[in-house]
This record gives structure tokens, sequence and C-alpha cells, in this order.
């Protein structure tokens, strides 16, 4: 429930606050007062009016601009703000401020109870907060895919579950027939290219490929041997250090030997030096390992130009292989395989078989659950036309006839549906499209109708019309009026209206009006709380010269 609104420096309106409470309330004044500016600044604080058309909200020779609207907490409410990671407070608070920078940009920031949020978080939020019918609205009637978003609404929570299912296996299904098409261009391509793709498999079964490590494996080996004499040399340098002595030196093993033999002879004197002759030992024996190692390493050692030849030539293939193809040893091995089986026998039967099972079981899937969808639909249908065809007739529509068109629709994400609503106003005038032959004020009370009948089952969000009365008068006005009257008590309603029959039922009542203060235009609000301040009101609004004991009569019937 919308509680209060703030506006500073917004079209006429310079500083204006103003608390909301429950049930019905109307919005009156002369044309041009601004009523429909606090519709629009609710929509622009919930993500509407975006770039030029929010500045064109803003006051002229303003700097900033301000709107706040604060909201009771729902269930619904608190499930959205604990699903985003906002901390819920005891109400909602949602802000836009307007800045303007250099010249004539304008900044915008919008806000949830303090902490920064973007338009897409509002756009999701505000179905939950408003249901905003404004004048031109009806348009929507021919929105693709609108029709049947309501017939959806009215179903509840029940349908929106058979909604997602749908979703789901239309994601499920569409995964699996990109997949299959997917194998299937690829057979073609194949088929296409079956010559090319044999010679690359010859060329690849030519070349040998077997271990992916070979490469790196050649290379160390072509290093062993490009650089063989320079090895050999140290080796020789190695052994006469370590075993053989030079210049009839002792060698390091030579060395070790002493040592451990002095070391040896100290611990017989000294046991505290058992350890550090065992150390010696190990040294010892360390050494040993090394000359074996470097002894096993010597005789593999070789000097052989003819096997570096055929060493750097296979290098040479396997570079040549990698730069024509883009791939690497282990890729090159990987598409030899590939190719092996899909050029082998069956080639790419086995996939496509495969592939063609998982699409078929997903497609009944989807198939189901938009037959599903479909009955649900059907049955919201029916209840849409009932309740349609009770609310009509007493708003001067007595010969309505209504009627949901629920045909068969190419599969989507949505559904299998095509949704069309059927209506005719007159005898003999055949059923069509709903968008094709209601006139403006037939919209406008189909519009009202359909609200009244969807408010009883989706959500808590307040409903505001703008001059959803226009073109009626009468008996006509006063069916709009009652049943607006009646909605009031089951959801926060707002109405701007021009109708004296459609202000007097309202539970509150606030007055637009517009003044000039040194030249300068400002829009004022004012609620009218005391029966003279309405009574008087109304008679402006009826107009003539019975319009004061006419206001004074619609009045007495609300309080009856």
């Amino acid at each position: 429930m919308l509680t209060g609104l703030q506006l500073q420096n917004i079209a006429l309106i310079d500083q204006l606050e103003l608390e909301f409470g429950s049930g019905f309330t109307v919005l009156t004044g002369e044309t041009g007062a601004g009523k429909s500016i606090l519709l629009d600044a609710l929509d622009a604080v919930l993500g509407g009016a975006q770039g030029a058309a929010g500045q064109r909200l803003l006051r002229d020779g303003s700097e900033r601009a301000r709107i706040e609207a604060s909201f009771q907490l729902s269930p619904q409410l608190r499930d959205w703000l604990s699903e985003a990671d906002f901390e819920p407070e005891d109400e909602l608070l949602i802000s836009r401020e307007w800045k303007r920078q250099d010249g004539d940009r304008w900044s915008s920031r919008s806000r949830l109870n303090g902490t920064p949020v973007n338009r897409q978080q509002l756009l999701s939020l505000r179905p939950l907060l408003i249901d905003l019918t404004v004048q031109g609205q009806t348009q929507l009637l021919s929105k693709p895919g609108q029709q049947r978003r309501w017939l959806d609404r009215l179903g509840g929570s029940s349908l929106a579950a058979l909604k997602a299912d749908v979703a789901s296996a239309w994601q499920g299904w569409c995964e699996s027939a990109a997949a299959l098409e997917a194998v299937e261009r690829e057979q073609q391509r194949s088929e296409e290219e079956r010559a090319d793709q044999e010679a690359l498999l010859e060329q690849l079964e030519a070349a040998g490929l077997e271990d992916p490590g070979e490469q790196e494996r050649l290379e160390q080996e072509q290093d062993r041997l490009v650089h063989g004499v320079r090895l050999q040399e140290g080796l020789a340098q190695l052994f006469r250090r370590l075993r053989d002595g030079a210049e009839q030196a002792p060698s390091l093993q030579d060395h070790l030997a002493a040592s451990v033999q002095e070391l040896q002879s100290m611990a017989q004197l000294d046991s505290s030096l058992v350890e550090l002759r065992d150390q010696a030992l190990d040294l010892e024996a360390n050494v040993e390992e090394l000359l074996r190692c470097l002894d096993h390493y010597g005789l593999a050692l070789e000097s052989d130009p003819e096997h570096l030849d055929r060493i750097q030539e296979r290098l040479a293939d396997l570079k040549r292989l990698q730069r024509r193809h883009g791939l690497d040893l282990a890729g090159l091995i990987d598409r030899r395989d590939a190719l092996r089986q899909r050029l082998g026998d069956g080639g790419f039967a086995a996939d496509l078989e495969r592939l063609r099972l998982v699409e078929l079981s997903q497609r009944q899937q989807r198939d189901q659950a938009n037959n599903a969808l479909r009955q649900a639909r059907s049955e919201a249908a029916v209840a849409l036309q009932a309740s349609l065809l009770e609310l009509l007739p007493p708003m001067g529509l007595a010969n309505v006839r209504f009627k949901v068109d629920l045909r068969a629709a190419d599969p989507a994400d949505h559904g299998a549906d095509a949704v069309c609503f059927l209506f005719s106003a007159n005898p003999g005038q055949p059923m069509a499209p709903l968008t094709e032959v209601a006139s403006g004020g037939e919209m406008s009370r189909f519009l009202l109708a359909l609200k009244t009948t969807l408010a009883a089952v989706d959500g808590s969000s307040t409903l505001l019309f703008d001059e959803i009365d226009a073109g009626v008068s009468g008996r006509v006005s006063g069916a709009m009026a009652d049943l607006l009257r009646s909605l009031g008590e089951q959801r926060q309603v707002f109405c701007v209206t021009h109708q004296p029959l459609v202000a007097a039922v309202a539970d509150h009542h606030f007055r637009v009006s517009k003044e000039v203060d040194e030249g300068v235009t400002y829009s004022r609000v004012s609620q009218l709380r005391d029966t003279r301040e309405r009574r008087q009101e109304l008679a402006e609004l009826a107009g003539g010269d019975q319009a004061d004991l006419y206001a004074a009569s619609l009045l007495a019937q609300r309080s009856a």
C-alpha cells in the first residue's frame, strides 16, 4: 500500500508532502491543474520516465528535483527484499533524485531504503507496488502477448507454476534441438568435405602420431646430440675431480675416504662424533652413487650425426603439421582419432541416433507441459468470461458479448497458445478482436472490469486509474463509481476523475488546484477532510444551477 509521496521541483509543484490511507482515493481539479503529475511521479520513481521524458517532469529553472514514495510492507515485498539482499525495514522507501550537470545535462539516481538501486531492480519490484492505468493505456490491449499475460494472471500461482514448467521444458528442448542441429550440420559438412577429411586422416595416419610427449622427448635427445662434445668434456672434468684426481692431486673421493677414516679414529676416542662419522659415510656413498649415474649417462651419450638428422627431420615434420592445423601434438592425435571414428563404419550415425532420441524426449516433455498450461488457461478463460460478463452490463453494456479465443500457436517459452479477446457491444454485431471494434469508452470500461477481476487474485499492489471514467456519464458513471468503491474494499485504489458520481463515493478526496504567485504558476494539493469542502468540490465538478444540491445529494447517498 502507498502510504506517502513527497515531491520537490516536479512540474508545477515546488514542494509537496502527502499521506495516504487504504481504500478508494480520488484526485479532482480543473484541467491542467496537475492531477496526473502525481501518477507520473509514481511512474518515474518506479523506473519509468527515462532520459528526456524524465527531464520533462522537472520544474523549469530548478537545479535539483526529487521524488520519494513510501509503501507499507506486504509478505510479497518482504520476500522480494530478502531475495534481492535488502534488509527489511518497517516500510519501503523509494526515492529518485535528479541533479543538473553542465548545461542542460541531468544525472539521475534511485535509492531503496537509502541503498542505490538500478532500473532493472525497480522494474522487477514495480508490479508488487502499483498497477498504473493511464490515459491511452488501452493500447496495451493490442500489445503482443498482453492479453495472454492478463489471462495468466487470473490463473494465479497454480498457473504460474505451470508456466515455469513450460519455460523449463522449452529450454531443455531448445538445447537438445540445437545440439542435434549442430551434429546434422557437421555431418552435412563432413559429407561435403569427406575427400578432404580422408586426405587429412591419411596424412595424420602417415605421421605415426602416438605419443603426445614425443616432441618434448625428441627435443631433449636433439639437445644431447647437438652438444655431445661439450657434454663429453664436462663428464671428463667431473670424473677427474670426483674420482681420478688431477695432476697427482687427490680426488674428492680420496678426500672423503681420508675424512671418514679420521672421523672413525676420533669417534673411538669420543662417542659423540659417531653421528658425524655416519654423515661422512652417507656423503661418501652419495658421491659413489653420483659417479655410477655419470657413468651410465656417459655410456648413453653418443655423437651420431645421422641419428641427429633423423631427429631433426622428425621434429620439423611435427612442427609443420602443428602450424598447418593450428593444433599441438595432443590436438593432432585427438583430431586423427575423431576422423577415424567419423570416417569409419557408421560415421555420425551413433551420435545422431542418440541426439534424436534426446530431442524427441524433450519435445514430448515440452508438448506435455504446453498441454497442461493450455488446460489451465482454458479454465482461467471461462472464469474471466464469467466475471466480465457480470461486471460490464451495469456499465452501459447490456448487450455485451465477450469470449477469450484460445488457439494453438508455435511453441515458445510461454507455451503454445495465442490469446485474443473477442468483443461485441451491440446486438447483431459479430464478435471480433476487442482492439478492432471497441470504442474508447468501451475500452476504458473493459479495462476497469478487467483490473477489478484481476485484483481479486493477484497480489496486493495499489491500483491507479487516470480518468478511467472519461467519456461516460450518468448511469454508466454511477456504475463505474460503484465498481471502484467495491474495488477499494479489496485494494488501495486511486483515481483521477472529473466525474462527481465517482468522486462522491471515495473514502479520501484530494483536490489539485493551480495558482499564480508573483508571475510563477504552482500546483497545490489539499485533502478535503470535511463535508463542506467535499460538497463544494463536487458542485464545481457538476456545474449548473443545481450543482450544490446535486453535490449534497451525492454525499447523502454515500452516507446512507
